[in-house]
């Protein structure tokens, strides 16, 4: 649960899609991807990597403050 005043880390579109071709393309395992793209979370990509597989490219859209979001 989060704390009051607590901040989260944001990561950009980018860098979720480099961590997804390394460990689609590249072969990368997740412990290696989140050590070389410095990601504080260990299971944040495997967390993506799900998201993916659902939902494809949009799953990276930041979608933070919009009232259409689905979900």
């Amino acid at each position: 649960m989060a704390h009051k005043g607590q901040t989260f880390k944001h990561y950009p579109e980018s860098l979720k899609v480099e961590a997804i071709r390394l460990h689609a393309e590249e072969g990368w395992s997740y412990r290696k991807i989140t050590e070389h793209l410095e990601i504080h979370d260990k299971d944040r990509v495997r967390k993506w990597m799900r998201k993916y597989r659902l939902e494809g490219q949009a799953s990276f859209v930041d979608r933070r403050g919009n009232p259409c979001r689905t979900e």
